[in-house]
């Protein structure tokens, strides 16, 4: 199998039974997470973390295995603990989470969570069980909306209390709500995380680049048959099609505000 061969990055957030309003939709129910996670073991899928398939792409020595997919969860739920590790550890599946450190239970809580968030402890117990713990930034902001002081210190404190509190500088990171610009990957590079990953709703490609690899996104109302679609590259342009218009439209939007902002600090 040619190591430029797509790949599906699933993007999960809360795993739990009663979400809370504000993570609902894009919540899985426990039983829903298991269930998807037997059917990549029946598809026979061999799951990475996000550094594993970098430094695959990189040409670190080792092909991509048949059918690679990797499963990465944003923010810092506390369901992911409670109700997808011990799924992953059944299933023997690589994974990896990506927390925004404000978020979490614990010294460096800003108390934004928007429902129950794990604690460092959870954290570390998954990171001993094998789950790659990367970036999301502190405080989840819109990091492409920041001014550059604001974007670099969101970077780097995050890198700092994870390392602080694993032992381990995280070599990942996801881009909040998945936006990104030049200068946004730019700065990431700067702070020393070794890939990142965006959303975009398509399949991951080498050709994207460490900075830029796409996932699709996982909802509360994700079906099995659609999810086998998501896991062998079918229909997903047709699946995402609302999602990718409205991408598009916000697109705008953003950058119109970032010119605006541009402006009015070039008058000051």
């Amino acid at each position: 199998m040619s190591d430029g061969v797509p790949v599906p990055i699933l993007m999960y957030h809360s795993v739990t039974r009663e979400p809370s309003e504000e993570t609902r939709a894009l919540s899985v129910s426990p039983d829903r997470f298991a269930e998807q996670m037997e059917l990549l073991a029946e598809h026979r899928c061999t799951p990475l973390t996000t550094a594993e398939l970098a430094a695959i792409w990189r040409g670190g020595g080792r092909a991509l295995p048949e059918r690679p997919v990797l499963i990465t969860f944003d923010d810092g739920y506390e369901g992911v603990h409670r109700h997808a590790l011990p799924v992953l550890a059944r299933h023997g599946f690589a994974s990896t989470l990506f927390v925004s450190t404000g978020w979490l239970r614990g010294a460096h809580d800003t108390g934004r969570g928007l429902d129950t968030m794990l604690d460092w402890d959870q954290v570390r117990a998954l990171a001993g069980q094998g789950m790659e713990i990367g970036g999301h930034s502190h405080t989840h902001p819109q990091l492409d909306q920041l001014p550059d002081d604001d974007l670099e210190f969101e970077l780097r404190l995050c890198k700092e209390i994870v390392a602080e509190e694993l032992g381990l500088v995280p070599a990942s990171f996801a881009y909040p709500y998945g936006h990104s610009d030049r200068r946004v990957r730019r700065a990431v590079r700067a702070a020393g995380f070794a890939q990142s990953l965006a959303v975009g709703n398509g399949l991951a490609r080498r050709r994207q680049g460490p900075y830029a690899l796409q996932r699709v996104t996982m909802r509360r109302s994700t079906g099995a048959a659609e999810f086998e679609r998501l896991i062998e590259g079918r229909a997903i342009g047709r699946t995402f099609a609302t999602d990718r218009v409205l991408t598009k439209g916000y697109a705008v939007v953003r950058r119109a505000r970032q010119a605006r902002r541009k402006a009015a600090r070039t008058r000051v």
